[in-house]
């Protein structure tokens, strides 16, 4: 096709809005034009791409599922012409380019730095900044895109409305006690419903180890925490300690397991896997440095 023949942006975006709004009259009022020039505009990209792009009804106009199928390729073809724009005025007030990753805690400390150093041999004229909160507040800042987050990691079970993901790894949580805790010494495997009636030293709500936890006792007697602390490091120093069972990341207690500073207590009828997750903006098509620190981080 020739260059000439390429649609023009504006009619992409409509096309789009139509698709999001759910009638050519809001997407045309969201335009700023009437709407019979908006049915124009329409009318000559179908006429452009050779096919039927709304079903026309006198209850108002829908895509059809042709038009559905071009609105989402015209989503990726917007996203790169802003990343276009967005590139451009870097240049153009002499900026390095700039990426804004949000991450929980887990996996920034145990995934995200072998991810920022192959990121940073690709894209070396890159400059990355890491916001590391907990999964409910990477979740909440990429929705928002607040401070320019493209790009978030969490660990939950769950991802919240608005938010597109991909699976990026797995993690196991563990039950870890001090050497000298009684658990340490048993010979029997211990129960789920045992784990629940225990006050635990867990992470503080919002974080992903924490939601998945209270997810797995659904249903369960469930003891009120002994401590509630805000980092891995705080939980880990807190079980060391003696103060009372842990749960946390196999990532997180890997060298403590290995030094004998902390014992892995076997649990019974209870699968603590969980996927770790990459999540951005529902409708949005990844380009530039985010796509490429998604597509590291999705490699096995």
């Amino acid at each position: 096709m020739a260059m000439t023949a390429l649609p023009d942006l504006d009619s992409l975006k409509l096309l789009v809005d139509v698709g999001e709004l759910g009638s050519l009259g809001q997407a045309a009022k969201l335009a700023g034009i009437a709407q019979p020039s908006a049915s124009k505009r329409i009318a000559q990209l179908e006429r452009r791409l050779g096919l039927p792009l709304l079903e026309r009804t006198p209850r108002g106009s829908t895509l059809t599922a042709e038009g559905k199928m071009v609105a989402g390729w015209a989503a990726q073809v917007l996203a790169a012409a802003q990343e276009l724009m967005r590139a451009a005025e870097a240049v153009r007030h002499g900026e390095a380019a700039h990426l804004r990753v949000a991450s929980s805690m887990t996996v920034a400390e145990y995934l995200v730095p072998r991810w920022l150093g192959e990121f940073q041999s690709r894209e070396p004229g890159v400059q990355v900044g890491l916001d590391v909160l907990n999964s409910a507040d990477v979740a909440a800042l990429v929705l928002s895109g607040a401070g320019g987050v493209e790009l978030g990691f969490v660990e939950g079970p769950n991802v919240p409305d608005g938010l597109a993901s991909r699976v990026v790894g797995t993690d196991r949580l563990v039950v870890v006690v001090a050497p000298d805790h009684p658990w340490a010494r048993r010979r029997t495997v211990l129960r789920v419903a045992e784990l629940a009636a225990t006050p635990l030293v867990v992470r503080e709500r919002g974080s992903g180890t924490r939601e998945t936890l209270d997810v797995a006792f659904t249903g369960l007697h469930q003891a009120s925490p002994r401590l509630e602390l805000g980092s891995n490091s705080a939980v880990k120093g807190a079980a060391q300690a003696g103060a009372a069972p842990a749960v946390l990341s196999g990532y997180a207690v890997e060298a403590e397991l290995a030094t004998g500073r902390l014992v892995e207590v076997p649990l019974a009828g209870l699968n603590l896997v969980r996927s770790l997750r990459a999540v951005w903006r529902r409708g949005r098509s990844l380009t530039g440095p985010a796509a490429t620190l998604l597509t590291i981080a999705s490699r096995p």
